[in-house]
């Protein structure tokens, strides 16, 4: 059984360690379980009940009223208040969250849709998917059963963009061109994606390499292809020595390399006439369309 401490439902939930502690006092709604040394942990179906709970404060109930409600009860008002509410994100999030738990694609694709539908793709990650993984974040390597829920809704979010970046037109063969990839010992590919699904809807042609490229391979295709412009991030944590291999790299091209992730983690400012920080899709998209005019 996956469970989750007083710190974890607090972040996931927005409800208060000591709120917790006072409902098991005065309700019997939800009652912790606790290991042999009284360390009180919870469940997922409880997990996701405080949840709802959660949705359904904000909106102005009282505790005192949810606590005498069943869960179809609760279920239901929830489900009502996400059908009115397609402008918060917050509780969207807190679906995407539940989605997450079950593995539930149908209720991943039906909020990820309407956000889709209402803002576009683009705003779509950057207001809701982006602070769900981040809102999110906090169950991933924590415990030994999370990783196949964190593949299952990435995956879910990977196909989202592979598909949409598909019906995107093909460039024409005299587009400025972008070579995207990950360097060795990154994985996290929606970023990335996400950049090459901007630069195709832009009119640029792309050469999409994904993650854990080889810096050698990215010497070679950025000979082979000229391209205009390489994308890359950065999200895990590098030594000064893998600064030095950028550096070499950068010397034996012409193009100039774009980049984003973790800007404290990495700083290229030894060319700085070849690099250029972006710290945000918007910035992707503006400097794309500056660069094309």
């Amino acid at each position: 059984m996956i469970t989750y401490s007083v710190a974890q439902v607090e972040s996931l939930t927005g409800i208060s360690a000591h709120s917790l502690r006072v409902w098991e006092r005065r309700y019997d709604f939800i009652k912790p379980h606790r290991t042999k040394t009284n360390i009180r942990y919870y469940s997922g179906d409880q997990l996701k009940k405080l949840i709802n709970v959660g949705i359904l404060l904000r909106h102005d109930y009282k505790i005192s009223k949810v606590a005498a409600m069943d869960d179809v009860r609760i279920h239901k008002l929830v489900g009502n208040l996400l059908l009115e509410a397609s402008e918060s994100y917050q509780e969207d999030i807190n679906a995407l969250t539940i989605s997450m738990i079950d593995l539930n694609e149908l209720e991943f694709n039906r909020v990820f849709n309407t956000h889709v539908r209402n803002n576009g793709l683009v705003n779509a990650f950057i207001h809701l998917i982006y602070p769900f993984l981040q809102h999110v974040g906090v169950l991933w390597g924590i415990n030994k059963a999370m990783p196949a829920q964190e593949h299952f809704i990435s995956n879910l979010i990977r196909q989202k963009l592979v598909t949409a970046t598909e019906n995107l037109a093909v460039a024409d063969s005299d587009a400025p061109s972008l070579l995207l990839f990950l360097f060795e010992g990154e994985d996290h590919e929606i970023g990335l994606l996400l950049a090459n699904y901007i630069a195709k809807e832009l009119g640029w042609k792309t050469y999409y390499l994904g993650s854990n490229v080889p810096h050698e391979n990215v010497e070679i295709i950025c000979q082979q292809t000229s391209s205009d412009l390489t994308f890359t991030m950065f999200i895990s944590p590098r030594k000064e020595k893998f600064v030095n291999t950028i550096d070499n790299l950068l010397m034996k091209t012409n193009t100039k390399m774009l980049y984003s992730g973790s800007g404290d983690i990495i700083k290229l400012s030894n060319h700085p006439e070849k690099t250029h920080f972006l710290s945000s899709p918007k910035e992707l998209r503006q400097y794309l369309e500056e660069y094309i005019k």
